[in-house]
């Protein structure tokens, strides 16, 4: 999965790792997987979906998979509809090959075979990789034969299917003539229709679509640059429902159409305005009679047509393909150019809109955020011994004797000036947040002081003392969460924390920080070049939270996070990816989502896979739920004593007269007792 899509992961009843063992008088092993959706909906989920995958791995030892190259197959898979159709390849391979992923690669343990596990070496190896082929998805069975014979073992696991995209959704057509239309069968909406679509163009006016009949008719048209018109005949004469815009529609700009028909009222919405409505005569005819082609981005009665983009066409429920279509017809273009100019703004801190065929999709890459529109934070728990090292371009040559270095090796690495911004969150101080150093011993580092104070620190000229500035920010090791943004041009400075006033200061050398080395987050390991001051605040190590790092167009912590193995990064102790750069987070150490990223080991034990672990995470959700429901029983209890004692204390006043002063079971009077009650049970439950 890819960190720019919203996946959508429909579950079965075995997504583990699975370990099978030598099993005499049994020649295969098939197991059956079971997901947690209706038939219908997961065929019709696969179908509407830009891109689906799933994965299929087979651990082996002395196991073959698919008896590679001309042997019939030990092991296959039905996937697809209903019961599914059998398949001889594996996951990262192609329908039909009867190969592995390492096949097409060409990199098998042994090239005289298209799979590692064909090779029978006694030694674990591994078959693995996507489905992508949507006709064969889902994998609906599994069947694995090379496993009695004496020292076979092997694990498989099919991970759940994972699909991303709504081809439906950005299904578009683009008509660059008033005179180009589409045309598909007779729109079937007797007794109800129900249109709905999105539209963008320049044009002040045109038909999206029509349908006619005999006398009945039905059509959406732009009527004007501010006015979209629905209008239909059923043989009592025209009906017409009208939506004026405040502002321009012709704008270039996606706007929702929505236009509903029954035998009571017609409808119209456009955009997010009120919808207008128009009642249909209480008596006459309702059906409607159409015989003519449906018409869309044109018109049969020789109207003006639509001259623009129409996509996400549905007629009572049902998506009509107009790129299919397009694709046939002259005069219109399947897909529709300029989504960037309408979604751009969507992409959020530096993400970058990329036009698509079929929608746009933002570019993380040089934003210090991730998720579907740049938007979601990065952020880490660092513990005292944590430090991410970030590695800048390493000079062509470097000569240890010589004195001076020459120019020309750094000139591309070169600063005259920065802009660096992070979040942060910690109780500790002093610490270190962040340091860049220089083959020429300059640096940057930026720090909270023993006075809870910041400090950035900048040493540009190695033959001169450093320059300290400090922010008049106080109380930052507070456990809150802090932004911090820092600006240099040669040898102006700003700083900015939270949403306090911009600070200014200026430096004293010539302002270009020369040749940068590297980047460092958290403990600065090996700091001998630093002044002993800054050593010994380094050599302590930062515990907290850091968020959102970005220096230049460089987003260390990130890379260090989602791109370790290609980026140029190394990270010493625990590094937590968590939520703790979340405003609603208070625990600089919580982390929904944690991932260990040093001192990884790629073994289990003996090189066998790891097989069926326990799944902390759904214990963790199986509580909270006998939580809820044993504060929601508990809750009704308490509520149906309440009422039934109200009750018998209303039947006593009214037979004894008791006042309600004096009454020990008047549930409100009672102050001692409200006291008590209060005080068993302190907590406050939101379900």
């Amino acid at each position: 999965m890819t960190e720019e899509n919203t996946w959508m992961v429909i579950q079965h009843n075995n997504t583990e790792l699975t370990r099978l063992r030598p099993s005499p008088g049994g020649n295969q092993h098939s197991v059956h997987f079971d997901y947690s959706t209706e038939e219908e909906q997961l065929l019709a989920a696969i179908s509407q979906s830009e891109h689906c995958e799933q994965e299929l791995s087979y651990q082996c030892r002395k196991s073959r998979l698919l008896n590679t190259p001309e042997g019939s197959p030990f092991s296959w898979w039905l996937g697809g509809p209903g019961a599914g159709r059998v398949q001889t390849y594996w996951g990262g391979s192609q329908p039909g090959s009867q190969q592995c992923a390492c096949g097409l690669q060409g990199d098998c343990v042994d090239p005289q075979h298209y799979c590692n596990c064909d090779a029978d070496r006694m030694e674990w190896t591994e078959d693995s990789g996507m489905l992508t082929h949507k006709e064969s998805l889902p994998v609906k069975s599994l069947v694995l034969g090379d496993i009695q014979r004496p020292g076979s073992e092997a694990a498989y696991r099919v991970g759940p299917l994972s699909c991303h995209g709504d081809k439906n959704f950005w299904n578009a057509a683009f008509f660059d003539k008033e005179t180009s239309y589409l045309h598909f069968p007779t729109f079937h909406g007797e007794l109800s229709a129900d249109i709905s679509f999105l539209f963008k163009t320049t044009a002040s006016s045109g038909v999206f679509l029509e349908n006619l009949g005999i006398k009945d008719f039905i059509r959406i048209e732009l009527s004007s640059s501010t006015q979209v018109v629905f209008s239909f005949d059923v043989g009592n004469g025209p009906l017409e429902v009208r939506v004026e815009s405040s502002a321009p529609l012709n704008d270039n700009r996606w706007h929702r159409v929505q236009a509903e028909r029954n035998i009571k009222e017609a409808s119209l919405r456009l955009d997010e305005l009120p919808a207008a409505t128009q009642e249909a005569p209480a008596d006459g005819h309702f059906h409607l009679q159409l015989n003519s082609q449906l018409f869309i981005g044109g018109t049969a009665s020789r109207q003006k047509g639509f001259r623009g983009c129409i996509r996400s066409l549905q007629l009572n429920g049902v998506t009509l393909d107009l790129e299919e279509r397009a694709s046939i017809t002259p005069g219109v273009r399947p897909g529709c150019p300029g989504h960037c100019s309408s979604y751009g703004s969507f992409c959020q801190n530096q993400g970058r809109c990329v036009e698509r065929d079929a929608g746009f999709q933002c570019d993380c890459s040089l934003s210090a955020y991730t998720g579907v529109f740049c938007h979601t934070e990065v952020s880490a728990g660092f513990k005292s011994e944590t430090s991410v090292s970030y590695t800048f371009k390493e000079p062509y040559e470097l000569s240890r004797n010589s004195s001076a270095l020459p120019s020309s090796i750094y000139s591309d690495m070169t600063l005259r000036g920065e802009n660096v911004s992070l979040s942060f969150r910690t109780n500790q101080s002093p610490a270190v947040l962040f340091y860049v150093s220089s083959y020429y011993r300059e640096y940057l580092a930026l720090l909270i002081n023993k006075h809870d104070m910041l400090e950035v620190r900048y040493k540009l000229d190695g033959s001169r003392d450093v320059e300290v500035l400090r922010s008049a920010a106080k109380s930052l090791a507070d456990g809150q969460l802090h932004t911090v943004s820092i600006r240099r041009l040669t040898d102006s400075v700003s700083v900015q924390i939270d949403q306090n006033a911009r600070e200014d200061f200026n430096l004293t050398s010539d302002g270009e920080f020369g040749a940068i080395k590297s980047l460092v987050l958290g403990r600065v390991y090996g700091s001998d070049d630093l002044d002993p001051d800054l050593a010994r605040l380094a050599s302590l190590g930062f515990t907290g939270c850091l968020s959102v790092v970005r220096f230049n167009s460089i987003s260390p912590l990130k890379a260090a996070l989602l791109h370790p193995d290609t980026s140029p990064v190394s990270i010493t102790g625990p590094l937590i990816q968590s939520n703790c750069g979340s405003s609603s987070s208070a625990n600089p150490y919580e982390a929904e989502n944690t991932h260990h990223l040093s001192d990884q080991s790629g073994s289990v034990g003996s090189g066998q896979p790891l097989v069926n672990a326990i799944r902390t995470d759904s214990a963790v959700i199986g509580g909270v739920i006998a939580v809820v429901i044993f504060v929601i029983v508990t809750g009704l209890a308490i509520t149906a004593r309440f009422l039934y004692r109200r009750k018998e204390t209303y039947r006593n006043q009214e037979v004894k007269g008791v006042k309600q002063d004096d009454s020990q079971d008047f549930p409100f009077n009672n102050q001692a007792d409200s006291q008590n009650a209060s005080g068993e049970n302190p907590k406050e439950y939101f379900i």
